[in-house]
């Protein structure tokens, strides 16, 4: 039967059209070949294991220094277990694989996924501080882009509110003030840059906002020495008189309050573009 189909074949196809044609069904061949190899590999990754196996071999793929490898690894020990005790564990390390790989994007989504899941988990409370970690440690540069810093603020406050005796209690609050002041820092910036041109009702707006929201940071002295500045600057002696005397009742040995007395004590001192100079020339300048 052989020999009847090479003979029709060279009959049917010229001799150099047969090699072409016998080099394409040998290359069909072999990859058909290679695709069943893949589609067995396929098989063999999909086929159920035992569940210690699969978890241990993803924590050492992990402990190994390949984090991007264990992460969807872990994820197997919930697909093929979904209602094993491994899987809960499982979630987690997913979701802190993916986390120290610095793929914070799948990080936070695998723990929105399990806080959703398991509300009431041990493990959840560790979930509510990663995920303010991913926040934390994404904050670049607070003055350009305050968005990542806001969410790291909130989710800290969430996750001591939730849980306020929580192991991570100390760090988150102590990341959580380091965050609040970055922003206060942030509103005084601004707020310094509008004093400097002069512009000082948007200064006082931003001064005000500090001392509002970011009372316990240490940026509300000079908070208080910038707005008594900018009342003074408008000729408000009395608006400027209140705040000083709540700059020396709460913060008596502050630098802050220490300059603000100084230029109520020296009013016809010169100061920097910004600060008061003359008072009662910057007064007579308003009429």
């Amino acid at each position: 039967m052989s020999r009847v189909f090479t003979c029709w074949f060279q009959k049917t196809i010229p001799t150099s059209s047969a090699h072409l044609a016998c080099a394409c069904l040998m290359t069909i061949a072999a990859l058909g070949a290679c695709s069943a190899g893949n589609k067995d590999e396929e098989l063999d990754s999909q086929i159920e294991q035992p569940v210690d196996q699969l978890y241990n071999d993803a924590l050492n793929t992990a402990l190994s220094g390949k984090l991007e490898l264990a992460a969807p690894k872990f994820e197997e020990v919930e697909r093929q277990h979904p209602y094993s005790t491994w899987a809960v564990k499982a979630q987690i390390m997913a979701a802190w694989a993916f986390y120290e790989a610095n793929d914070y994007a799948n990080a936070e989504i695998s723990l929105e996924r399990f806080i959703l899941l398991y509300p009431a988990d041990p493990l959840t409370e560790y979930a509510y501080y990663l995920k303010a970690l991913i926040f934390y440690e994404q904050i670049i540069d607070v003055e350009r882009d305050a968005d990542m810093t806001r969410k790291a603020l909130l989710a800290f406050e969430d996750l001591l509110r939730r849980y306020p005796l929580s192991p991570y209690s100390r760090d988150a609050q102590l990341k959580s003030e380091l965050t609040r002041s970055h922003l206060a820092g942030k509103e005084m910036a601004v707020g310094r840059f509008y004093l400097e041109q002069e512009h000082y009702a948007a200064a006082l707006t931003r001064f005000a906002q500090v001392i509002r929201d970011y009372d316990r940071t240490n940026q509300v002295p000079e908070a208080l020495y910038r707005m008594a500045e900018s009342y003074l600057s408008l000729g408000l002696t009395e608006e400027a008189d209140r705040v000083s005397a709540v700059a020396n009742f709460n913060f008596p040995d502050s630098v802050w309050t220490a300059r603000l007395n100084d230029v109520y004590e020296n009013p016809d001192r010169d100061g920097p573009k910004g600060l008061l100079g003359n008072l009662a020339d910057r007064a007579l300048s308003l009429f």
